[in-house]
């Protein structure tokens, strides 16, 4: 098996039942602060794809991985926009881990940690290696890190 990059099939119908809020004063839910969303990080021996509902840590990159702690990082919250006819998020900075030594894994699952660990969607960035180093995943400049058009 090999992580595919994709929008998760059931973040598609979660966004319509309101179990997904990016934007931190949404007057339209009681709780007016926005979900806390994480990326984590995935050896490139996983099965990550369009199909995965949640987070779960088989083939995460390992907690015994130095300086990389299981269920990955919070993102850095922005409001979406709309850009071009496409609503769109992406985290103000990039995800980064530091000292870290990590072989071979080529895959971010972003998730919403406030929600039951629900997958929002896979990137697969190609297989890395790491050792003893500063991994940095920037976010894109244009097209949002979640795209819906």
């Amino acid at each position: 098996m090999a992580n595919t990059q994709a929008m998760c099939n059931s973040f598609k119908t979660e966004i319509l039942q309101a179990y997904h809020n990016f934007y931190a004063t949404n007057a339209a839910r009681t709780i007016n602060t926005a979900d806390t969303f994480k990326g984590a990080l995935f050896y490139a021996s996983g099965s990550l794809g369009a199909g995965t509902t949640i987070y779960s840590a088989t083939s995460e990159v390992t907690s015994s991985t130095a300086n990389y702690t299981a269920g990955g990082n919070p993102f850095t919250q922005t409001n979406p926009a709309l850009v071009s006819g496409s609503a769109q998020w992406t985290p103000s900075a990039p995800l980064v881990w530091t000292g870290v030594t990590i072989v071979a894994f080529d895959a971010l699952l972003v998730y919403n940690s406030s929600q039951g660990a629900r997958a929002v969607s896979v990137h697969n960035f190609g297989s890395q290696t790491i050792n003893n180093g500063t991994f940095s995943l920037t976010m894109p400049v244009s097209g949002g890190l979640i795209s819906i058009t």
